[in-house]
């Protein structure tokens, strides 16, 4: 059996309190769940399951009662919203409720998107947020002091709302993370202002492909180090016991 590797960012403490991620197997190895108020970076190649792990945090919590919403700065909402339905994420019933919002900014046409943010998170009392993907928050921003500025007060603001956040960006699929000198998002910046990072990996093709998950960083939380193995299936994204 290989042996399992745990890392600590700054150390753990059984009083923490912590919401659970909805993605099977994934809580056990992260002293059971994200650290409430933190923002977690998701980030990975193209087709690694980014959309998926964010809605099934958020239909995690719409089970439970909390309130979420997903803010896209992208994709369509409607077209995020049927492509979940396969997995049994149908959130009409939850936004009916009040419960739950798919809701889309165009981050060029508003000159700070955290108000727009902010906004959002009020029309319903979000407790669980998804912005995806804070990369185009600084797509046009050269000067990198000026970029980490803008991202670290776009955290800050959420930290101030008491919502639990997951951040989306991509790694180019030429520079897949650390072992080709690449950054672990777009930006190069979202990875070190995170309290969280969680990292999807796809490799293969065909019927060959496997999927993996690493947690690169949990502040206050003893982390499993290792490259999980993980898998999409009905029911959406689960940790495999291999």
């Amino acid at each position: 059996m290989p042996k399992k590797t745990v890392s600590s960012s700054t150390g753990s403490s059984s009083t923490v309190e912590r919401i659970t991620t909805g993605i099977p197997g994934l809580d056990d190895k992260i002293e059971g769940g994200f650290v409430k108020g933190s923002t977690i970076l998701i980030t990975g190649g193209t087709g690694t399951g980014k959309t998926t792990f964010c809605c099934q945090y958020l239909w995690e919590g719409v089970k439970k009662g909390e309130p979420g919403i997903y803010i896209t700065l992208e994709e369509d909402p409607e077209d995020i919203k049927e492509d979940v339905k396969r997995y049994g994420f149908d959130f009409t019933e939850y936004e009916k409720k009040g419960l739950f919002k798919f809701a889309y900014q165009n981050p060029f046409e508003v000159s700070d998107i955290s108000t727009a943010v902010v906004d959002a998170i009020s029309s319903i009392n979000a407790k669980r947020v998804v912005l995806d993907p804070i990369s185009l928050v600084g797509m046009y921003v050269k000067e990198p002091a000026v970029l980490r500025k803008r991202l670290f007060s776009i955290i800050m603001m959420l930290k101030k709302q008491g919502v639990t956040s997951i951040i989306t960006s991509e790694i180019l699929d030429n520079e897949i993370g650390e072992d080709k000198g690449g950054s672990l998002s777009r930006d190069g910046v979202s990875e070190f202002i995170a309290d969280g990072v969680i990292i999807l990996n796809l490799f293969g093709i065909g019927e060959g492909i496997s999927r993996s998950l690493m947690v690169r960083k949990m502040r206050r939380t003893k982390h499993s180090a290792d490259v999980l193995p993980m898998e999409l299936g009905k029911n959406g994204m689960e940790l495999r016991d291999d």
